[in-house]
């Protein structure tokens, strides 16, 4: 394992995309398991533990949303959901179910890759150690947890860049533009629907936040003493 840069699992049912994107990561130092279904990658997050998943959303039996529904909250691992080109409430529904990015097909293998260096160099920065309370909340963003009476909750890594921004600048009202760019998100709507979960798990009431607050007409603004 020494001589590779990440363990990736690559879940597609195309024969042809699959080996296609696993012959590129391999060119690219990267060591790289496949499945053919959802059902099949449940069997393999259970016994291995991937750096990274590239996982398509159409497919037969279980699709991609679910198989991400069902783990994002019990494996830290990082997703990367491959959608239909167009298909914008599909990416934003993953989005809000905890995916880290996504890729429209048809791609370009260099830029999945380039999708992978950005995720793994933000989650494998372990040497800071920054931790942030306020309230009754604790966030870990370096083991992407929120801890909320006592319960340990994930966060994933869009989750992670907003909340790190924010806790770094106190007060700042954060526009939705400003939030999309740094998230890569290019629709308010998204935006608004990634802010709402996360006052699920920062917040103690969600529907009426003391933290994570909306300014009417402007954006969003975290307040913390």
């Amino acid at each position: 394992m020494e001589k590779f840069k990440a363990h990736i699992l690559v879940v597609d049912d195309d024969d042809g995309i699959r080996e296609l994107v696993k012959e590129y990561l391999n060119q690219n130092n990267y060591l790289v398991t496949t499945s053919k279904s959802a059902l099949d990658a449940e069997k393999k997050v259970k016994i291995i533990k991937f750096d990274l998943i590239v996982l398509d959303i159409m497919m037969p039996g279980k699709s991609g949303l679910e198989f991400t529904k069902e783990h994002k909250g019990v494996i830290s691992t990082p997703i990367i959901l491959l959608t239909a080109k167009g298909e914008a409430s599909e990416r934003i529904e993953g989005l809000g179910i905890g995916a880290d990015d996504y890729l429209p097909k048809p791609f370009e293998p260099k830029e999945l890759i380039l999708r992978i260096n950005n995720i793994l160099d933000k989650t494998k920065h372990k040497d800071t150690i920054r931790k942030f309370k306020f309230g009754k909340i604790e966030i870990d963003l370096n083991k992407l947890f929120v801890l909320k009476n006592n319960k340990s909750i994930k966060i994933n890594n869009t989750e992670k860049i907003i909340l790190d921004k924010m806790v770094n600048s106190p007060g700042k009202i954060f526009e939705r533009e400003e939030i999309g760019k740094l998230i890569k998100i290019d629709k308010e709507r998204s935006v608004d629907v990634i802010i709402t979960r996360l006052r699920k798990k920062i917040e103690e009431n969600p529907k009426n936040p003391n933290y994570l607050q909306t300014i009417r007409g402007k954006g969003y603004v975290l307040w913390i003493e």
